[in-house]
C-alpha cells in the first residue's frame, strides 16, 4: 500500500491514537506524532522532522488562496493538480530569484 513510498508520517495531536499508530508502524512508516498531554505514557516523536508540518501546513494555506484551488473548480484530477503546481511554483519563484 503505502510502504516505500512515504518515509515518514508528520501529524497533529489528534491523530495520537494506538490504533492509528499500530497501522502506520504496520505499513513501515515512521509516525511523527506528538502525544496527546492527557496519554499516560507518552510517546517519543522526532521534533526536527515535526517541523516539517508546520511549513506543509503554511504551503497548503497560502495555496488556498486561489479560488480555484480551494474550491476544486477544475473537473479533473490531471486539471486540478497541474494548476496546484502552478500556484506552486509561482509561490516558489520569490523564493529562488534575485531581483
Amino acid at each position: 500500500m503505502i510502504e516505500g513510498r512515504i518515509e515518514a508520517f508528520l501529524a497533529d495531536r489528534g491523530y495520537d491514537a494506538d490504533a492509528i499508530r499500530q497501522e502506520i508502524a504496520a505499513a513501515g512508516v515512521e509516525a511523527v506524532i506528538p502525544a496527546k498531554a492527557n496519554r499516560r505514557t507518552p510517546a517519543p516523536h522526532d521534533r526536527a522532522k515535526y517541523r516539517w508540518r508546520n511549513l506543509v501546513e503554511r504551503l497548503f494555506n497560502k495555496l488556498k488562496n486561489w479560488r480555484r484551488v480551494a474550491t476544486r473548480y477544475d473537473k479533473t484530477r490531471e486539471s486540478y493538480l497541474g494548476f496546484v503546481a502552478l500556484a506552486s511554483v509561482k509561490l516558489w519563484i520569490p523564493f529562488v530569484h534575485e531581483a
